[in-house]
């Protein structure tokens, strides 16, 4: 069975993003954004459960956004002011429903990085 699936890592301060807010949105044709989900990471710095899976993970387009600026502010550390990195959108597709597709971010207040995990 497909799933999507994410975490986040603080790289900044070498541990798991616990706490930071996340939102799934699929992505029209047109480009327009449709909210499928939205929560808060874990104590591991994880979505406690799938975002998409089974019947609910169709082909297209999404974008993952992340409140890093929101973040990093209530773990006191110190940034700019506006911050460098406010909120961090991934755009990525999905292609093989049946795939399990997982999206880590690993972010610090100046520079973050992405890649399709396993």
């Amino acid at each position: 069975m497909g799933r999507l699936t994410t975490h986040v890592l603080d790289t900044a301060r070498g541990c798991p993003a616990a706490g930071m807010a996340y939102v799934l949105y699929a992505l029209g044709a047109d480009g327009a954004r449709q909210e499928v989900c939205r929560g808060l990471t874990n104590h591991d710095g994880r979505a406690g459960a799938p975002l998409l899976e089974g019947p609910a993970l169709v082909a297209g387009n999404y974008e993952l956004a992340f409140e890093v600026a929101a973040y990093f502010a209530a773990a006191g550390v110190e940034q700019a002011d506006p911050p460098f990195l406010g909120s961090v959108p991934l755009c990525f597709g999905i292609a093989d429903t049946a795939a399990h597709y997982h999206v880590p971010l690993l972010v610090s207040p100046w520079s973050y990085s992405t890649y399709r995990g396993s």
